[in-house]
């Protein structure tokens, strides 16, 4: 029988992992609460990335000043490119779309992202791509399932899901609600902040090889976020002062809660994840926290189940699968390709580092690495 100790150490990931999605889950309920009580979505992205900044920032400083690497111009270009995609654009269209949608149609739209990445990446040539192989077929077939099911989300509404939780008593004015919602824009713009948020995982991806302090790096992502996403605030919010005003109440929850937990420590737990099981494993569990805010949002926001958006997140979740499917098998192609080629490089290392005593036997070395090449 196993040690307890063992038991622990190996369920420590799933635990984590489990944490994250629901403290994404309660970002999602709570800023879509806060949206719903008046807080504007554009003072909403300032406050949050102002407080992730200097939540994260300490550490960095701490943690990484013998390991940060130089800042160079072509950085720091990088830096202000990533921080308008994501904190600047991406969430204000994402909070925008939110605020036209509801909570659970906000969530279950984020599981795109994954085969939009694949797509983003295969574009600029960072994702090797043989059609003729199984796992391409399916993370280009996942990529196109996945966005149908958007589709769906968005065109399909259904017949209403009556959970038992549910207060019955506000479908009336639930539905009134929505009648003025305009779905079409709120999932389009949903929509662009997600393929946004892929450009930006494909950028961050090639920033870390130059500056792979990762700490510091989301420091300055958030930093130069802020300050463009105060620069949209203030042209869309600015004359309006009683925008910027925060109440003991979700308006000031909203943004602390997503600065210090989403951006604090739920990044500390995916960047330890990631590095104990790998980018893959966290996503998996990406269709957690959708199932969290539907349950909660359905009796804390009095949100709406449709039967036909149900089924448009099913067809994104299949999609998610079958792109992170596609990915585990590169992944295991890629290691037993490595493992070939280690037996090799130690005949290669052993045959050239063997001292050379004369031109004959040089020659029968050359002689050896060949057939060493021509056996690979």
């Amino acid at each position: 029988m196993e040690h307890p100790a063992g038991m622990l150490s190996q369920a420590k990931p799933y635990i984590a992992v489990i944490l994250q999605q629901f403290i994404t889950a309660g970002m999602v309920v709570i800023s879509k609460f806060a949206l719903n009580q008046g807080l504007n979505q554009h003072v909403l992205v300032v406050y949050r990335y102002t407080i992730a900044t200097v939540v994260v920032a300490p550490f960095a400083f701490v943690f990484e000043r013998k390991v940060r690497p130089k800042m160079t111009w072509s950085i720091f270009g990088k830096v202000v490119l990533l921080g308008l995609l994501e904190p600047a654009l991406d969430q204000n269209l994402y909070y925008t779309g939110m605020k036209y949608t509801t909570a659970t149609f906000a969530s279950a739209m984020t599981n795109m992202v994954p085969g939009l990445v694949f797509l983003m990446a295969w574009i600029v040539r960072l994702e090797k791509v043989d059609v003729r192989q199984l796992s391409s077929q399916a993370k280009i077939l996942g990529t196109v399932v996945a966005v149908g099911g958007a589709m769906i989300m968005t065109l399909v509404r259904g017949p209403i899901l009556n959970l038992p939780w549910t207060n019955h008593n506000l479908h009336d004015h639930s539905s009134t609600t929505a009648n003025q919602q305009d779905l079409l824009k709120g999932s389009l713009m949903i929509t662009i902040g997600c393929i946004l948020w892929s450009v930006f995982n494909v950028l961050q991806a090639i920033t870390v090889k130059v500056y792979p302090a990762q700490l510091s790096l989301t420091a300055l992502i958030c930093f130069t976020g802020a300050i463009q996403a105060s620069v949209i605030a203030f042209s869309m919010e600015g004359h309006k002062p009683a925008a910027w005003s925060l109440h003991l109440d979700s308006t000031l929850l909203a943004p602390l809660y997503s600065g210090i937990m989403s951006s604090g420590v739920s990044y500390t737990i995916q960047a330890t994840v990631m590095k104990t099981k790998g980018p893959v494993f966290a996503s998996t569990f990406s269709p957690l926290s959708m199932i969290i805010v539907a349950i909660i949002s359905s009796f804390a926001l009095s949100e709406i189940l449709y039967f036909g958006r149900v089924i448009g997140a099913a067809v994104i979740i299949t999609g998610l699968y079958l792109v992170l499917w596609g990915k585990i098998k590169d992944q295991a192609l890629y290691k037993l390709d490595s493992e070939k080629m280690a037996p090799s490089d130690q005949k290669l290392t052993a045959i050239t580092d063997k001292p050379k005593t004369s031109d004959k036997e040089l020659e029968v070395d050359l002689a050896r690495i060949k057939t060493v090449d021509d056996s690979v």
